[in-house]
Parts: structure tokens; C-alpha cells; sequence
């Protein structure tokens, strides 16, 4: 007997049984594989490979030297030097001097050792940045001991490509890396300090004081300075020339004479720089006659030299051309691919006499710059900081800023030519990013660096006059932003950049709100920014959201949208009433799968924490509502997170009964504090970070040295105030009538402010323990109490879905936040009082703008959550059933209430038309239901005969017959007219969630929380078919052919469907089709595939609260509010 455990792509989990007799386990490398390639970021082997040929190949006797230098010696040989350290000017050989020294130990000590190496190149974006080194060292050392992969899998199983290329990586990286090198197979290393003789580390770099200062402290250092070995240096030079000059006399059939002629210029000028003749050597390659003559043309120095290849280039036919691409290169943010250059450069046509290939000039300005893999780069660092510093009015003939704002221009052009509809030919509006590969040839290659770097060349010539001019104009920004910004959000989805873009947004706004005269553009710009981020979660996971979404739900006032009209969907025949203007609401971060229990800022802004019931914490950057981290660690739900004054830690508190202490750069637990017998409730540190307290449910306070993780002192006690240094009780505050459940002071401590489940907030003098005031409005208990920085404003969140601004001086409410669709569980104000962010039960966080933020709603009237609608037949009416326990009738095309129906004493769960529209029956948690004139509104008979809360009901078609589901397990059918039960159906093992007649009233289809549709005899009782489906809620037959069965998850066919027997275990999984509502209840989707985003505040409370009528959707969402959508016949899937 074994346990055999699988997954499947199909699977939703771990399968878990029993089986007798062998067991073969197979294990797929498929995700070390993925993880291998998202580390990749270069192979340092290749880049080595790649140094040596570039140079000329390795020569030996220019690198023999270091293997006899006495420093190298003694970090070879001695336990005492950990660290070598070769540091020289530019152009001293470096570089080759490692490889030297790499391929010396590998042939030393060959699979003995574990060699990792890294080459940075300050020209090449991809290896010349902290983090590359780290997944470069890392990669070579997993590639050597694959099972080293494991420290690296433990944090990308959860994080996926991101984990290498955020604003944590670096962090995270180096805890990874440290942990590998902690593992046996490294013989229990570390990075900062080991006693392990093997572990040595080989630095090189420029003689800069920053980087001098940092390695004079170092520990077990072996320094060599390439200038203190100059004659060693320039006997390798020496030799380096002879090797260059053979090689030259050979290719260049040199006579010995001009070959000795030429290798002494190279040794009397070179000042021992490599560099200095490797360039020399390369111009020589060039020059056919005179070489001796023309040797003498290149000035010894390197700054000299660089000055006499600047002259060559002002001598060339293109030059102009030339210089162009060079003031290109410099201004630039990064190096840019051959494509991208085409786009951003003034070329002759191809028929032009005058046209020159790109790559040619290039070539042509080759002792400057190269073509490595389609991407022009600098091919020395030292040749670009030249041109920057000696020969800038060589090359720029305006100024830097005048080429930034030919670059803006021309990326603006570009944009304009190359970006349209669908770009990439996804052709489905849900289609995720991760579901469709870029084809080739790729559109978006001219255009990629001019859509991420388009706004940064803007804002660095902002001084300048002809930018400053462009702005005011505002022609170049005016026909991006109406014709072109859609096209330039999908782009950018698809690019996995749309972040850049929100960050680009802001930094144009805050461009343009210096200048006055634009007040207009900064509208347009303002709305353009709400837009994406309003919608980024749709727009980013689906780049064609971006045509559907957001013009169907955006604010109808919205100047984007309304510049986008004609981009409208053939497929939406009817639009939602959506509020006029955007809300207080800033940006919904969306990402937790259950409630958000806590927020709070870090005192500098930059960072957003939030905890949550998914037992995660999470840490935002709240500029662009993009996920920084997700600390991971909790065996129970967050309930209180609470950051350090200087934002170097958080801390979380948990049901757990656990207290965290997080490293949020690195996303590691740093301690782990326990002692509470019961969850955690509530956190906070002192001022200067020394101590820090929780609250929880076992009536105890602990105060807390978060260094050491042990506990200072327990305070034990209506609210008590403590003295800390003592753990006395100060004083008892004793007024609210029901539990306390949030308490805040002001920042000057001379006031205290509770929340408590009697739905009040009271403000209280701690001095005197009197109450200062009473602040009533919230209608549920007040869940979350924050003061603003200034102590000016008190805000209160609450289970009425609410966040209300408080005055505390005179007790009144300045402004009252709605949006969450379900209730505020946390609030936490910036630092300078000018966003409030709330986190709630809906499992968003929302920031607001507090001085601002009317909403209005399509269909209002219930005073509690809108749980369930329902249409009449003929479309004329819609019935909404609530929490407020009444049921009210709506004209949909005018949205007034026609009628409310009330008498439940409990919640209303179910609603359902007679085919005339003259009767509606409806059911309650109290297992009643209930059948209502719908013209006076009065109640024809009440059916009693469920033993729990009745979930669903369904009319027969002739009216005769009332069918109802029940959490009893059961369906009954009753005779309307006499209200007895005519037969009780049995046979689900969970809970009804719908049922639905068949046109002929000769079938009854009832679904349940197990899993099941069963189809019955209505006649006979017995169960004529079982189909295994998602959960569906929402059930009903279409009224021309019961083979089209509609529910809340799609259209079924049941023709397909084999009949089985009352007791068969053979389940059908039925095909979706037509319209319907995703697991999540954020899609509405077609055939099973995602279609339509929904934004949070427009998704239904719950599965009941979808309502299909052919083509037309109605929605209620947990606002209170109800919108309408009517979407194209076609039985085709949507596309643009």
C-alpha cells in the first residue's frame, strides 16, 4: 500500500489516495527549467568569450605577471587574505588580466573548485547593474550544483520573473545568495565573513574615491594597484605590442622594417595602456598605404588619442550622420537596439543616392561605438565619459537638452506611425498576457525604447525654450493623448510596463503643472493618469482591456473616453449609467484573495503595507499600485501590521498568535516574537524603534525588545492607558456601551480616539478620562480610527462599507467615502494628510483623496447590500431583493422604484417572476416563501415546510407549479394556488444553490454547493442525469429550448449530456458557452473565456446578484447600486 500524489494542469490541487502494488514517481523539471531562464540575464561564461575575441584573443605573457605578484600570492596562499583587489586607470588591462586569472584557477584547480564570475559593462544595460552581478554569480553557481537551484525556487514559485528584475531584487538576491553559499556543498560559507580557506573573492575596478574608500575598511585584504606595478604593466604592454604588431605585419603583408617601426611607436607612446594600442592597432587595420606616415597621426595618451578619432569623424562624407547617431547614443537612457535607433534618426530614403545603411555608419564610427547582438552600444566606457567632458561642443551643437527634445519629438513621431489597435494580432479582449507569445517580425521593436523613455526626454530638456515652447502649444501632446494614448497603454502591457507608464503619467503632470498657461493639457493629463490607474488591473493582465473595460465603465465625463468614442464595441449594444465624475478613489490595489484586515504607510510615503485573511502581508508602491513584496510566513490570518519610524522594518501580528518582524527590501522574516495564548490583534512601535507593543484577544499587552525577541513587560487589564517603563495602568477610559475595537491617538498625545461596535467614535481627554465628544453617523460597528498628521481631521472606517472624515473640534462629518462594495476593515492617512487609504472586506485597498470624492449610483434605494435581481419576462421590470429585508421593483429605463415589497424579518435570498409579471415569490432565511401581487404590492401567501434558510426558487412555465431549494438539501415543489407541497426532491449531499423548470415543465435542474446539476422528473421524484460543474448560484432553462441551460458560470448544452441513473458516479463536465461570470466575479465571460473586465465596485456582491436575459446583463453590486449591460447576439466570440 502506497500514497500516490499527482498534478495535473487540469488539477485545481494536490490529489491525495490510496493504490496498491508499485508506485513510480516522476519528477518534472519543467519549473527548474522556467526558473533557470527568468534568472538569466547573461552568461558570464559567453560574456568572457565574447571580451577575449572583441580584444583580440587572450594573450598569456600579458597576464603572466599577476600569477608571480606578491599580493596575488598571499590571497592565493594565506588564510589571512580573503580578498584581492586590482584596481587601475582605464585601459590598463583590467579586464583581461581576470580572464587571465579565471583561466588560471580553472585549469588549477578544474571540478575541485566552483569558479563564479561576472563582467560588468557600464555601456550594456544587461551587466552593468548590482543585480545583474548577483543572478550572473548565482547562475554560473546553480548551473555547476543544480540543487543549489532550491534557495532561488523557495522565493520564485511564489514571485515568477519579477523576483529578478523589481526594485527588491538586489535584497532579495543577496539573502538568496547568502543562502547558497551557507549551503554544505560550499562548505558553510558566507559573504561577509567565513572561516572557510576555499570561499576567495577577486574584485577589479577604477582608481574612483568612492570605491577606494569602501575597500580601505575591508577585512583580509590583498590589494594590487596596476600603477604601484607599472613596470610589470608595461613589460605585459610590451608584449601585448609585439603579439599586435606580428599579428598586423602578417595581415597587412608589413616588411620587417615597417613592422619594428611600428612596434616601437606602439612602445614609446602608450604609456602602458592596453587600451591605448588595441585602439591604435584598430585604426591601422583600416590604413593600406603610408603607414608609417600615418602612424605618426596618433598622439600618445588616450584623451589624445579620443581627440584625433573625434577629428577622423569631423573628416568623414556622413559626418553629420555620424555625429547624429553619436549624440543619440549619449542621450539616451539606455543602450538601444538597431531598430530602435532607426526610428529615433533622420535617414535618407532607400532609393535616396545618398542613402548609407545604418550599419555602415556605424562601422564607420566603430572606434567609438559597436553593433553587439542588434544593440549599438559605446564600445568603452572611457570613450563615452570623453565625449561627455572634452568633446561636448563637438558633438552637441545645441546642448543636451536640445537633443532630449529632439528625442521626445521623434519618440512622439514614432508613436504616432508605428502603435495601433491590437498591434501584435492578440485579437481577444480577455486574452492574457501570459497566453500569447509576440510574433515575428516584432511591430513593437522600433517603438519600444520611445514608449517607455518618451517622458523622461520630455521632462530632462524641461529649461529649455523649444520644449518649454512645445508645451504651451501642446499640438505634439494634444494628438498623443486623444489618438494615440490607448494604443500606447496596450503597448505597453504587452511590454510588462505598464507601471512605467503610471510613473510617466505623474512626472508629465507634474511637468506640465508648472506651467501656467496650460490648464487645460494638465486636465487632460490628470484624467488620462485616473484612467490608467483606475484600470490597470485589467489593462495589464489583458493589453486589449484597454478598448473594452474602461470605455464601458469609466466616469461618463471622462475626457479620455470621450476622446475615445469611436474605439466604442460593436459587441456592447447597450452602456451601463456610470457616475459623472471620478470619485475620491485614486487607485485600487488589488492582489489579496481574501479580506484586507490592516494597512499602513511608511512614514516617507514610498510604501503601502497591507495584511490580510489570505495570511499574506503585502508592500505597494503606491504611486503606481504595483506589488513591491508578499511576505509570506503567517499560518493564519494578518490581523495588524505596523511599520518602524525609519521604515527599515514591519511587523505583523497574526491569529496565529504569532508577531513578525520583516526585512521589507528582502522580504525576509527577521524575527519571529511569541508568548500570546491567543491571535494577535493589534501592533505598534515606540518613536525610536526600540521597543514595540501588541494587544491581543488573551487581554494582554506585550511590550517587546525587537532586538533580542524577548518580551520587557506584559501589561494585563473598557480602554486602559499604561505606563510602559512601569506596566501600571495610568487610566481607564469607561463610556462606550459595546466593545472597543480600534483606538488611535492624536500625534501630540493630548488626545485618544475609539471605534466600538455601538456604531460610535468617541474623542477622549486622557489627561482627565473624560470624553471630549461623541461622533455619530455610521449606521454599523466603526471597525478602524486614524487622526491625520495634523490632528486636524479624524477618520473612521466601518461595516456600513463607509470611510467617514471627521472635524473632532465640532464632532460634525466633513465627508463621507463610499466605493467599497464591501465593509472597511482598516484606514491609514499619508504622511502629509493629502491620501487616506482604506482597506476592506472586498479585498481591495482603495486611496482616496479626502477633500474631494461625490458618487452617485445608477439604481438606489435599499438601504443595506443589494444581494439578488431578477428580471420580469419583458424586460419592463426589474426586482432587487436586500439585506434591508425588502424586495423592490424597478423601471430599468428610467430607474425609479415602482413599488417596494416588505414583511420578511430576515435577509431576502431569492426572487423569481411569474411568466405574466402579475406574481413574484420570493424567499428568506426564515425557510419561508412567499408569494406577492405585484401590483399592490401585498403578499397572496406565505409556504412553509424547509427546515433551514431557503435558497432559490423557479416558476413553472404555466404558473402552476413553485419550485424552491433549500440549505436543507431538498427541493419542494408547491401548488401556488393551495400552497401544499406536492413532492419533496432528495439527493444533493450539500446545500441548493438554483433550480431552474424546463420550458414543458416535464424537468426540473437544481444546483448545489456539491459540485452538481441534477436534472429530476418533477413527476416521479427520480433524478434523470447529474452533470459536474463549477458552483453555480444562478440557474434557469432558456425560455425557447431547455437544451440551452443559463447559469451564473455560462451557457450549458444539455443535448450533449448522457442520461444516467439515480446512483451513478459517471459525472459529465459540461462546455460553457454564451455569456456568463467568471470564478472571480471580476469577468463577465463568453463561452467560458474572459470578455469584459470588471472594476471592483462594479462586480456583484455575490453569484446571485448576475442576472442574464438573452443578451442583457444585470448586475447588483454590494454599493447598493444595479447596472444593465446588453451585449452583442453573435455566437462567435467578441473580438476588436
Amino acid at each position: 500500500m502506497a500514497t500516490t500524489i499527482s498534478y495535473g494542469e487540469k488539477n485545481s490541487g494536490l490529489q491525495a489516495g490510496v493504490v496498491h502494488g508499485n508506485v513510480t514517481i516522476v519528477q518534472s523539471e519543467t519549473l527548474n527549467q522556467e526558473c533557470l531562464r527568468d534568472l538569466y540575464a547573461t552568461n558570464p561564461v559567453d560574456d568572457k568569450e565574447r571580451i577575449k575575441n572583441d580584444k583580440g584573443g587572450l594573450l598569456k605573457d600579458s597576464y603572466r605577471w599577476i600569477l608571480d605578484n606578491k599580493e596575488f600570492k598571499q590571497w592565493q596562499d594565506s588564510e589571512r587574505n580573503r580578498l584581492l583587489w586590482i584596481r587601475g586607470d582605464p585601459g590598463k588591462g583590467k579586464t583581461m588580466l581576470l580572464c587571465g586569472v579565471i583561466e588560471e584557477l580553472t585549469g588549477l584547480y578544474g571540478d575541485n573548485s566552483s569558479i563564479s564570475f561576472f563582467f560588468c559593462q557600464a555601456t550594456d544595460s544587461r551587466i552593468n547593474s548590482a543585480t545583474s552581478v548577483l543572478r550572473g554569480l548565482i547562475y554560473l553557481l546553480v548551473e555547476k550544483h543544480p540543487s543549489l537551484l532550491h534557495y532561488v525556487r523557495a522565493r520564485y514559485d511564489s514571485a515568477g520573473k519579477t523576483l529578478f528584475e523589481d526594485v527588491n531584487a538586489w535584497n532579495v538576491l543577496s539573502t538568496i545568495f547568502r543562502d547558497i553559499l551557507n549551503d554544505p556543498i560550499l562548505q558553510m560559507t558566507y559573504l561577509e565573513s567565513s572561516a572557510n580557506l576555499q570561499i576567495k573573492w577577486v574584485v577589479s575596478s577604477r582608481n574612483w574615491p568612492e570605491i577606494t574608500e569602501r575597500f580601505d575598511i575591508a577585512a583580509q585584504l590583498a590589494p594590487v594597484s596596476l600603477e604601484l606595478n607599472e613596470v610589470s604593466v608595461s613589460e605585459a604592454v610590451n608584449r601585448f605590442i609585439q603579439h599586435k604588431s606580428h599579428g598586423l605585419a602578417k595581415s597587412k603583408r608589413y616588411s620587417d622594417k615597417t613592422r619594428d617601426a611600428v612596434q616601437r611607436y606602439l612602445s614609446a607612446n602608450s604609456q602602458g595602456t592596453f587600451l591605448w594600442v588595441a585602439l591604435v592597432c584598430q585604426n591601422l587595420e583600416k590604413i593600406r598605404t603610408h603607414v608609417l606616415k600615418k602612424l605618426k597621426l596618433f598622439p600618445s595618451g588616450l584623451d589624445a588619442l579620443y581627440g584625433r578619432m573625434i577629428d577622423q569623424v569631423r573628416e568623414l562624407e556622413d559626418v553629420e550622420l555620424c555625429k547624429e547617431i553619436l549624440v543619440i547614443m549619449l542621450s539616451v537612457f539606455r543602450p538601444i537596439t538597431l531598430h530602435e535607433l532607426t526610428s529615433l534618426i533622420q535617414l535618407p530614403d532607400d532609393d535616396d543616392d545618398d542613402y548609407v545603411p545604418l550599419e555602415v555608419i556605424i562601422a564607420i564610427c566603430g572606434s567609438f561605438l559597436t553593433l553587439r547582438e542588434g544593440t549599438v552600444m559605446f564600445v568603452y566606457q572611457s570613450a563615452k565619459e570623453y565625449l561627455l567632458k572634452e568633446a561636448f561642443g563637438v558633438i552637441f551643437h545645441g546642448g543636451i537638452e536640445t537633443e532630449h527634445n529632439v528625442i521626445f519629438s521623434r519618440s512622439l513621431d514614432v508613436i504616432y506611425k508605428i502603435l495601433q489597435r491590437d498591434i501584435t494580432n492578440i485579437k481577444f479582449s480577455g486574452r492574457h498576457t501570459k497566453y500569447f507569445r509576440v510574433p515575428s517580425p516584432n511591430l513593437l521593436a522600433p517603438v519600444e525604447y520611445a514608449c517607455l523613455y518618451w517622458v523622461d526626454h520630455l521632462y530632462a530638456c524641461k529649461y529649455n525654450a523649444t520644449c518649454r515652447l512645445s508645451l504651451k502649444n501642446r499640438e505634439a501632446l494634444d494628438t498623443f493623448l486623444q489618438r494615440k494614448y490607448l494604443n500606447w497603454l496596450e503597448a505597453l502591457s504587452i511590454l510588462g510596463s505598464l507601471s512605467d507608464g503610471i510613473r510617466a503619467m505623474k512626472k508629465l503632470e507634474g511637468l506640465i503643472q508648472e506651467e501656467i498657461e496650460s490648464v487645460s493639457l494638465l486636465e487632460q493629463v490628470r484624467d488620462a493618469t485616473r484612467f490608467i490607474q483606475y484600470h490597470r488591473t485589467g489593462i495589464e493582465n489583458s493589453p486589449l482591456q484597454v478598448y473594452c473595460s474602461p470605455l464601458v465603465f469609466s466616469l461618463s465625463k471622462s475626457l479620455t473616453r470621450r476622446a475615445f468614442q469611436k474605439e466604442r464595441l460593436y459587441w456592447v449594444l447597450k452602456y451601463p449609467i456610470v457616475e459623472k465624475d471620478w470619485s475620491a478613489c485614486l487607485q485600487t490595489l488589488e492582489g489579496h484573495s481574501n479580506e484586507v484586515t490592516s494597512i499602513a504607510w511608511s512614514r516617507d510615503g514610498s510604501r503601502l503595507a497591507s495584511g490580510s485573511w489570505d495570511n499574506t502581508v503585502r508592500i505597494w508602491d503606491p504611486a503606481t499600485g504595483q506589488t513591491i513584496s508578499t511576505l509570506k510566513g503567517h499560518s493564519s490570518w494578518v490581523a495588524s501590521i505596523a511599520w518602524s519610524r525609519d521604515g527599515s522594518r514591519l511587523a505583523s501580528g497574526s491569529y496565529d498568535k504569532i508577531v513578525r518582524i520583516w526585512d521589507p527590501a528582502t522580504g525576509q522574516t527577521m524575527s519571529t516574537l511569541e508568548g500570546h495564548s491567543s491571535w494577535v490583534t493589534s501592533i505598534a512601535w515606540s518613536r525610536d524603534g526600540s521597543r514595540l507593543a501588541s494587544g491581543s484577544d488573551d487581554k494582554i499587552v506585550q511590550i517587546w525588545d525587537p532586538a533580542t525577541g524577548q518580551i520587557s513587560s506584559t501589561l494585563e487589564g473598557h480602554i486602559r492607558i499604561w505606563d510602559p517603563a512601569t506596566g501600571q495602568t495610568m487610566s481607564t477610559l469607561e463610556g462606550h456601551s459595546y466593545w472597543v475595537r480600534s483606538i488611535a491617538w492624536s500625534r501630540d498625545g493630548s488626545r485618544l480616539a475609539s471605534g466600538s461596535n455601538d456604531k460610535t467614535v468617541r474623542i477622549w481627554d486622557p489627561a482627565t478620562s473624560q470624553t471630549i465628544c461623541t461622533l455619530i453617523g455610521h449606521s454599523k460597528t466603526v471597525t478602524s480610527i486614524a487622526w491625520s498628521p495634523d490632528g486636524s481631521r479624524l477618520a473612521s472606517g466601518s461595516w456600513d462599507n463607509t470611510v467617514r472624515i471627521w472635524d473632532p473640534a465640532t464632532g460634525q462629518t466633513i465627508s463621507t467615502l463610499k466605493g467599497h462594495s464591501s465593509w472597511v476593515t482598516s484606514i491609514t492617512w499619508s504622511q502629509d494628510g493629502s491620501q487616506l487609504v482604506s482597506g476592506s472586506d472586498d479585498k481591495t485597498v482603495r486611496i482616496w483623496d479626502p477633500a474631494t470624492g461625490q458618487i452617485s449610483s445608477t439604481l438606489e434605494g435599499h438601504s443595506n447590500e443589494v444581494t439578488l435581481i431578477a428580471w420580469s419576462r419583458d424586460r419592463s421590470r426589474l426586482a432587487s431583493g436586500s439585506n434591508d429585508k425588502t424586495i423592490r421593483i424597478w423601471d430599468p429605463a428610467t430607474a425609479p422604484i415602482s413599488s417596494t415589497l416588505q414583511g420578511y424579518s430576515n435577509r431576502v435570498t431569492s426572487i423569481a417572476w411569474l411568466q405574466d409579471g402579475s406574481r413574484l415569490a420570493s424567499c428568506s432565511d426564515d425557510k419561508t416563501v412567499r408569494i406577492w401581487d405585484t401590483s399592490t404590492g401585498q403578499t397572496i401567501s406565505t409556504l412553509e415546510g424547509h427546515s433551514n434558510e431557503v435558497t432559490s426558487i423557479a416558476w413553472s412555465r404555466d404558473g402552476s407549479r413553485l419550485a424552491s431549494g433549500s440549505y436543507d438539501k431538498t427541493v419542494r415543489i408547491w401548488d401556488p394556488a393551495t400552497a401544499p407541497i406536492s413532492s419533496t426532491l432528495e439527493g444533493h449531499s450539500n446545500r441548493l444553490t438554483s433550480i431552474a423548470w424546463s420550458r414543458d415543465g416535464s424537468r426540473l435542474a437544481s444546483g448545489s454547493d456539491d459540485h452538481t446539476v441534477r436534472i429530476w422528473d418533477p413527476a416521479t421524484g427520480q433524478i434523470l442525469s447529474t452533470l459536474h460543474t463549477d458552483l453555480t448560484s444562478f440557474l434557469r432553462s432558456d425560455t425557447a429550448c431547455f437544451n440551452r441551460v443559463y447559469t451564473s458560470v455560462g451557457i450549458f448544452d444539455a443535448n450533449s449530456v448522457p442520461l444516467v441513473t439515480p446512483m451513478s458516479d459517471n459525472f459529465t463536465q459540461l462546455e460553457r458557452g454564451g455569456y456568463g461570470l467568471s470564478d472571480d466575479r471580476s469577468w463577465i465571460t463568453f463561452k467560458g473565456l474572459n470578455l469584459l473586465w470588471l472594476p471592483s465596485e462594479y462586480r456583484p456582491a455575490s453569484t446571485g446578484c448576475f442576472a442574464i436575459h438573452a443578451t442583457t446583463i444585470a448586475i447588483a453590486c454590494s454599493s447598493k447600486r444595479v447596472f444593465f449591460l446588453e451585449l452583442s447576439t453573435s455566437s462567435s466570440i467578441p473580438s476588436l
